[in-house]
């Protein structure tokens, strides 16, 4: 490491999204006028990404609230003192709960909370201290059957193999060169497309699962362009190749794995020949994948966003959690941990399975609608708009909206919408006057990422050696702004109320410090945020390598390989009839320019992509009797949008793939300027998952019609 700085820079690490890259902010004036990737930084080596490097001008942009707003009677908005609206918004909530009782609040935790080290976590403890258990989080959205299948199954206290060291690796539906988004095992999001080609250089095999040709499909050695929706049968045919062929981890299985004569007579009518068709993929080269995955010895098979949002998120997750443990790929005793997580509360890292649970159903909250609970500590998102609309006990009248857009993330846009607009009272923490935003009561405008301390907490279970930041604020807040835990501390404190954290507490006779706040998020972790903070004076990362844990020999239960309700509802998909009502399949895709919902009004990334195209084959288009850039209009069986189409022979052929997190319902609005919202087309009560409840929101049957020319 240099360690040279000039005097106007100072080290931090970027919040636009989860990889949280290691960066160098140029401040002048009180003001960060450029950032840059930290060339010394351990992990990232001076790696950013293009949002990341917009996010000077996301602080200084002209959109950016530096006020807090009240709505006032005509509609409009008047800026607010922020004591006086959580004055306000304080007694608003005391006489909710009143009258309804505290399981009226409830809260949502959008994307950027989750790139708040503190927010989430406050937020949840403000919940229980009101004593609701009405709490959501976007991962509800998109990606809940990783927790909850994994814990279903049981868990290897040791973890996946990471993806360093790794022989193979297997990407489905996951395309992390964009998405910089990595699943423990997956391709960590430090310059991704150069880690993935260096290791593929140095002999690593790559299998991906995908109806696109994405980037890293175009890398890889084996490609099998499923049909959209039909990744159950083709994983199913995958595993049971391995077994029929006796290529599985025989001594792993036998030593860790429940029932796997069972697993292999449920699986053995899902031979390749038998859904080659259905999957679109041929016999020889599911043969083939399997075969590479199972030589192995060392990689783990991941996923993304679109299978899980496929409406079938559980099996999918039962399968692939199930192809990992008949090829064994989990660390051994002996082994350095994968993923040590210095933050997170440490526990014994052992070679053995933790024993399964089921983290819904009985003995958690209930939802009043379709027979779905809470999700270990949150309430599943496809319920939220109902138990807002709906009258009687347990009925949403507040909504607490932290660092998230429902309007633009949440299943069935119209319904959303229309709930929110039912509230009593709608309060939303964000930085610009977003889709939500607009139609809250209040609007408190926080500081931002470089305006507060933050810790790697949320990153660091892709981090394979004890990495670990704390970053100072660099600059003051431009205006009378706070960070998000804080608006729940003043609400707390104005209510009586108390925030409980993993390791006690928050004080009620003052206001804490955020390291505070962070040590008692961080109870029982490898080291405390406070610590970090004193080890890097300058900001810098450190590691923490005699704190790496060593997975450790011990007894423990089996992998459940035969959940009931999974094993029921795939005994059924062979005889389940291929959809064919609508000629497309609809998946999503992540883009470059936008992270999930933000990124929109930022003039540097709205240069480079300005709407949310459809992309589709060209000869998709050329069938359709219509040209690339014409505008199309794309129905579902429960809505309708209009977008404009890109000719992408990425693509295959009957597929449509747009990306989710575009488009404002409100009047007036351009659909060929804003992109339209792929969550119109989505139903919450048709398709679901039926443990997760998470709404099918990729591989939907769709038809498409030209839109005529004015």
């Amino acid at each position: 490491m240099t360690g040279s700085l000039r005097p106007d820079e100072r080290r931090t690490f970027c919040r636009f999204c989860h990889a949280n890259c290691a960066m160098i902010a140029t401040v002048e004036e009180g003001r960060v006028t450029g950032v840059r990737g930290d060339p010394d930084d351990p992990m990232f080596g001076g790696y950013t990404c293009v949002k990341g490097r917009a996010l000077a001008e996301a602080h200084n942009r002209d959109s950016r609230l530096r006020s807090s707003q009240k709505r006032r009677e005509d509609g409009g908005f008047e800026a607010i003192a922020m004591d006086t609206a959580l004055d306000e918004i304080a007694d608003r909530l005391r006489d909710i709960i009143e009258r309804h009782g505290p399981g009226a609040v409830a809260v949502y935790a959008g994307t950027y909370a989750f790139q708040n080290s503190a927010a989430m976590f406050v937020g949840q403890g403000f919940l229980k201290g009101l004593g609701s258990h009405q709490f959501y989080t976007s991962v509800t959205l998109d990606q809940p059957a990783k927790v909850y299948t994994t814990f279903r199954m049981g868990s290897w206290s040791g973890g996946l193999q990471g993806f360093s060291g790794a022989d193979v690796a297997m990407f489905i539906g996951n395309n992390p060169v964009v998405s910089h988004y990595a699943p423990p095992g997956g391709l960590p999001p430090f310059s991704p497309s150069r880690r993935l080609r260096d290791a593929m250089d140095a002999g690593l095999k790559l299998i991906v699962i995908d109806p696109r040709t994405s980037d890293v499909a175009r890398l890889a050695d084996v490609h099998l362009p499923v049909a959209p929706g039909e990744d159950v049968p083709l994983l199913a045919a995958i595993i049971n190749t391995i077994l029929s062929e006796g290529l599985e981890d025989r001594a792993f299985v036998a030593d860790h794995a429940a029932d796997i004569d069972g697993f292999r007579t449920l699986l053995a009518p899902f031979t390749p020949e038998a859904v080659a068709e259905r999957c679109g993929v041929g016999a020889a080269d599911i043969r083939k994948a399997a075969r590479l995955f199972a030589a192995g010895p060392r990689g783990a098979a991941v996923t993304g966003t679109g299978p899980e949002m496929s409406g079938q998120g559980t099996l999918v997750e039962w399968l692939v959690m199930s192809l990992n443990i008949v090829c064994g790929r989990f660390a051994r005793a002996g082994e350095p941990a994968p993923v040590p997580r210095v933050f997170t509360a440490n526990a014994p890292r052992r070679a053995a399975v933790d024993p399964p649970m089921r983290l819904w159903g009985e003995g958690f909250p209930a939802s009043r609608f379709r027979g779905l609970t809470a999700l270990g500590e949150e309430m599943p998102c496809n319920v939220l708009a109902d138990e807002i609309l709906t009258p009687g006990a347990g009925q949403v009248r507040a909504l607490i909206n932290i660092g998230g857009n429902p309007v633009n993330a949440f299943p069935d846009q119209d319904k959303i919408v229309r709930a929110l607009g039912d509230l009593d009272l709608l309060v939303s923490m964000d930085v610009t006057m977003a889709a939500t935003a607009r139609r809250s009561d209040y609007i408190l405008a926080p500081a931002m990422c470089l305006e507060r301390d933050d810790i790697t907490n949320l990153s660091e279970w892709w981090y394979e050696i004890p990495y670990a930041r704390y970053t100072r604020a660099l600059i003051d807040p431009p205006g009378d702004l706070i960070d998000e835990w804080e608006m729940f501390w003043g609400l707390a404190s104005r209510l009586d109320s108390e925030i409980m954290l993993a390791g006690g507490p928050l004080p009620t006779d003052r206001k804490p410090y955020k390291t505070e706040v962070l040590d008692l998020i961080s109870a029982g972790a490898l080291v405390l945020p406070s610590a970090v903070r004193g080890d890097t004076p300058d900001g810098r990362a450190k590691i923490y390598g005699g704190a790496h844990p060593v997975v450790e020999a011990a007894d423990g239960a089996k992998f459940d390989l035969m959940p009931d309700e999974t094993a029921a509802e795939l005994t059924a998909f062979l005889d389940k009839p291929a959809e064919r009502e609508r000629p497309f399949r609809l998946v999503s895709r992540r883009t470059k320019h936008r992270f999930n919902s933000t990124g929109h009004d930022i003039t540097s990334l709205r240069a480079k992509r300005r709407t949310n195209h459809i992309h589709i084959h060209p000869e998709d288009l050329a069938a359709l009797g219509t040209v690339d850039q014409a505008d199309i209009r794309i129905a579902s069986a429960h809505g309708e949008i209009t977008g404009v189409a890109r000719a992408d022979d990425a693509v295959r052929r009957g597929t449509v793939s747009m990306a989710h997190g575009h488009g404002d319902p409100a009047p007036g609005t351009c659909e060929r300027d804003a992109g339209a919202s792929t969550n119109r087309l989505v139903s919450e009560t048709e398709g679901y998952d039926p443990i997760t409840g998470q709404s099918r929101q990729s591989a939907m049957p769709v038809a498409l019609t030209p839109v005529a020319a004015d």
